[in-house]
């Protein structure tokens, strides 16, 4: 399901192979069956999130894949991208950086007319193009460079975007990552 106009989201994106291809298949399967199963909105809703959890869990193991962002030349490129789509009139109200993806909190302004998919394909492919120029000989020519797709969970509430906001800000030191990470001047803006 799509993010209307007005709705607040969880974007998550990934590097391409961030994500074991059997275990990928394998959530996403549970994922049908858990929404083919739920009775109610509150189960759906349930049900997305424990995704979301599995999902990010699986990232967060980095067993597979490239972790171009830890290159922070690389990680700028993209902040700087994430935050040139507050003027295609999104607002980015947080994201942070993480080794093999990002999560971002995007608010699609009532009345914008903006699509999701549109501006995920040219965040895709505006990083893309840069991250070839940044990764000369490191990423081959053929090679995606982000992972088809992106996956969101709508916000509902004032309450779940600080929690979320929260669980962003303290994602870098969960993970154990070195201290530049929870540093960089484009953590979720908590103003």
């Amino acid at each position: 399901m799509l993010p209307s106009e007005g709705e607040t989201i969880l974007l998550t994106l990934r590097l391409a192979g961030s994500v074991p291809a059997r275990a990928g298949r394998q959530l996403h399967a549970q994922r049908v069956a858990t929404q083919q199963a739920a009775r109610s909105p509150e189960a759906h809703r349930r049900a997305e999130k424990q995704f979301f959890a599995d999902f990010d869990a699986l990232l967060d193991a980095r067993t597979v894949g490239p972790a171009y962002l830890e290159k922070e030349k690389l990680a700028e490129t993209v902040a700087g991208e994430l935050l040139m789509l507050e003027e295609q009139g999104l607002r980015v109200p947080g994201f942070v950086l993480l080794p093999n993806h990002l999560h971002a909190v995007l608010h699609l302004p009532a009345g914008s007319g903006l699509s999701l998919p549109k501006a995920v394909e040219l965040l895709h492919q505006r990083t893309a193009a840069q991250a070839r120029r940044l990764l000369r000989g490191q990423l081959p020519p053929e090679a995606d460079f982000w992972q088809t797709g992106f996956h969101e969970l709508p916000l509902l509430d004032a309450a779940e975007l600080a929690r979320v906001q929260t669980y962003l800000l303290a994602h870098p030191q969960r993970l154990g990552l070195p201290e530049r990470f929870h540093h960089w001047p484009y953590l979720p803006d908590q103003g």
